[in-house]
């Protein structure tokens, strides 16, 4: 079980990209990146979930967690999901209708200002 996690900066947002499986054992190594990237400041953040394998309920956490935070600073997240498999266990929590989730980081970058484009 691993995660990589790396970002970079487009458009004045920061692109967070997410390689693996998010689980109990590597969800704090996601935590911390995206916790930091928010304590310096930035936060428009897209997630770019793309090529997780597997999240599970740590995952899921410690993202409401992230967002949480970012609303709280008046921020934007926005997670690109791509795959059925990882959109069924959002949509059985329901936190589909928490996050903002674009099937593309090409649409999470078109979208601008408002999350509910």
């Amino acid at each position: 079980m691993d995660v990589t996690v790396s970002n970079t900066s487009e458009n004045g947002r920061t692109v967070v990209d997410v390689t693996g499986e998010v689980d109990v054992y590597t969800a704090p190594a996601l935590r911390e990146r995206l916790i930091a990237l928010v304590e310096s400041g930035r936060t428009d953040l897209v997630v770019d979930l793309t090529q997780v394998r597997f999240m599970d309920s740590t995952g899921l956490g410690l993202l409401v967690g992230v967002l949480k935070r970012i609303r709280g600073l008046g921020g934007q997240l926005q997670l690109v999901i791509d795959a059925e498999r990882l959109l069924k266990v959002f949509r059985i929590t329901s936190l589909d209708q928490v996050f903002t989730i674009r099937a593309s980081r090409d649409e999470a970058m078109a979208a601008r200002g408002n999350a509910a484009d």
